[in-house]
């Protein structure tokens, strides 16, 4: 089956934390309207959204009514697959199967999509969150109804099924063929698989309690602004307040934030132990060596290539350090904290930019991508594929998702700053990906992998500051933006690589039999933000709560794909930039593939080797020279 809901394009706004993948044009929104900017005390209910504010999920379901209708639909047709079972010998038997599987997959995914997405715009809302409960019991049902499939076709002789791939009438199915006869030894009997089918309910408790625990139930206490107002501290917010240029209100949102979490910390540290007991028992009962071998074997990446990352970084610490340095010196402060992170390095230099000149100036920035993509782009922008701002019980984040079929959405929670012009263009690269992929492959290749999902994403902003950097003559400016870009750095490949090295040692851990308390996950994070930042950072202890908050552990070994993402990234927007219409083509070609190879051969075909350390370190030249930029312009 191609579609899994767990599977989505993931997307972390600088450490507003989220998740979630992957177009008919309309009239521009009233510049008056669209440039309104909502009070930080004051968010409006999701009824009172603006329409033009709002993505069309009308596009993907009418109504309700037709959302019941397709439900029904998909009830009856897992009643229709299980007649297959026992039956799946021949090659034309196993096809019409394959065509049944994918007509319930796509059902299953549009209505598992459009009820979350309801859900995510008032996650307090109870309609949709019983909505999306449905879907999601569907979604396992649906699941268990296909559970015999690959079990009984890997039940065959092994020379019958070396035929079967090669077989004509399975041509379309090849790759499915293949894969299958990868996991060959990790699957199990039917009724075990009928029976791990039945435990998907279970193995979903864990992220759907953070979830809820996370962005309904929590509540954060009032800070004061720099105008010493106080305001309500949200996730939404809190970026913004870790970047004013007010010590005493970083300091505050940093430590209220935390602290909210600590007192939560037992409970917490229980919902990720047993998010990681449930991968260790699953990657026992399918018989891998460990999780995270496991998490890798389904896109075929070698081990190697997470540990490589790793290893690489670790190389490139003294790099951050040099960085930690730069900062302190910049702020000129005796002690650089944790929370001095996302402080403006530029005196009284501020770019305000609304959400209609961020569109502006993005549709510039990708020109070098050419007309083709250009003309999707400004699609997405008018045709109702983005949900704009914050509002009450409002997801947090970004993320960019949708059905096949049907374009795909874009969820933001839009402030006018430069970092949500960089979030539009990450999430509407991911869009454009999942676009393109869906218009030239058929359903069950168009999905891309995980892995591929964060280079298109960052390339677009790689070519973004490239645009905004040519185009500065003020110093200040030049220097607001490269600070900016070497955040992205430490935040998109070191942060990440620590997220990965963190999950690696938590479940090494309890794969020993240790146990996961709050105690352990507080030092195992405390001590790898020690070794990262280095000397010239003092790590504030509230910050071994970290931990708590990162809504991406619960989708485990994801993360270090932002840092392999983002090298792939740097090598392409070099290619492009350096090489012109060839490398676009190469690149076009990439992202029209969507999943139909592997995701290692679709990058080395268009022109990037991710099995080498190389292009990490590209990409680590890459920053040193942004901070040799910075040191030249520092007084």
């Amino acid at each position: 089956m191609k579609w899994l809901p767990a599977v989505a394009s993931v997307c972390l706004a600088a450490m507003a934390a989220t998740a979630v993948i992957p177009a008919r044009a309309v009239p521009d929104a009233i510049p008056s309207k669209t440039d309104r900017r909502v009070p930080m005390n004051q968010l409006l209910k999701r009824s009172e959204v603006p329409a033009e504010h709002r993505w069309k999920l009308e596009d993907l379901f009418p109504d309700q009514q037709a959302w019941d209708r397709e439900y029904e639909e998909a009830k009856r047709l897992a009643k229709e697959i299980v007649k297959f079972e026992g039956k799946l010998s021949g090659a034309e038997t196993i096809r019409r199967c394959f065509e049944l599987e994918d007509e319930l997959s796509l059902h299953t995914e549009r209505l598992y999509v459009y009820a979350n997405m309801r859900h995510h715009e008032d996650m307090a809302e109870p309609t949709y969150q019983a909505l999306s409960e449905k879907a999601r019991k569907l979604s396992v049902e649906v699941n268990e109804a296909l559970s015999f499939i690959t079990p009984e076709i890997l039940s065959l002789p092994d020379d019958k099924l070396a035929a079967l791939v090669a077989d004509p009438q399975l041509a379309k199915y090849k790759k499915t063929m293949e894969d299958i006869l990868r996991q060959k030894p990790h699957v199990l009997s039917k009724a075990e698989e009928a029976l791990l089918a039945q435990v998907g309910n279970l193995s979903q408790a864990p992220g759907t309690i953070f979830g809820m625990l996370n962005n309904a139930d929590m509540k954060f206490p009032k800070v004061k602004n720099e105008e010493g107002e106080e305001v309500e501290l949200t996730h939404g917010r809190y970026i913004q307040f870790l970047e004013s240029r007010d010590r005493n209100v970083r300091r505050s949102a940093f430590e209220a934030m935390y602290a909210t979490y600590g007192k939560l910390r037992n409970t917490l540290a229980a919902t990720l132990s047993s998010n990681v007991t449930k991968n260790i028992f699953y990657a026992k009962a399918r018989k891998y060596p460990s999780a995270l071998e496991m998490s890798l074997y389904g896109d075929k990446i070698p081990v190697d290539v997470y540990n490589n990352l790793i290893d690489t970084i670790h190389e490139s610490l003294p790099l951050l350090h040099r960085y930690m340095a730069l900062r302190k010196k910049l702020l000129k402060v005796d002690e650089l904290h944790m929370y001095d992170l996302f402080a403006p390095l530029v005196e009284e230099y501020k770019m305000d930019i609304s959400y209609e000149d961020a569109k502006k100036t993005v549709l510039e920035s990708v020109k070098p991508l050419g007309s083709e993509y250009r003309r999707i782009l400004e699609e997405g922008f008018n045709g109702g594929w983005i949900d704009v701002y914050e509002n009450e019980g409002k997801r947090s984040g970004a993320y960019s998702w949708g059905a096949y079929g049907t374009h795909p959405y874009v969820l933001l929670n839009h402030k006018d700053n430069l970092n949500s012009m960089f979030t539009l263009t990450h999430e509407m690269g991911h869009a454009i990906h999942s676009y393109l992929s869906d218009s030239h492959q058929d359903y069950r290749n168009a999905q891309y992998t995980i892995f591929l999902a964060e280079v298109a994403s960052t390339l677009n902003e790689a070519l973004l500051m490239d645009y905004m950097l040519k185009k500065s003559n003020d110093p200040k400016e030049k220097m607001y933006l490269l600070t900016y870009y070497a955040d992205q750095f430490r935040t998109t490949v070191f942060r990440q690589t620590m997220f990965a090295e963190f999950e690696k040692i938590i479940h090494a851990k309890a794969e020993s039999g240790e146990s996961l308390t709050h105690q352990e996950l507080c030092k195992i994070y405390y001590d790898l933000n020690l070794k990262y930042h280095g000397s010239d950072m003092v790590v504030d202890k509230d910050i071994e709560m970290e931990w708590a908050r990162i809504p991406h552990f619960y989708n485990s070994f994801y993360v270090f794909k932002y840092a392999t993402g983002f090298s792939a990234a740097t090598s392409f927007a070099k290619q492009i930039l350096d090489e012109g219409e060839p490398a676009v083509n190469r690149y076009l070609g990439f992202l029209k593939s969507g999943g139909s190879d592997y995701s290692i051969e679709i990058l080395k075909r268009a022109g990037v080797d991710m099995s080498s350390p190389e292009p990490i370190r590209q990409a680590m030249s890459v920053f040193e020279s942004v901070i040799a930029q910075m040191e030249q312009l520092t007084p």
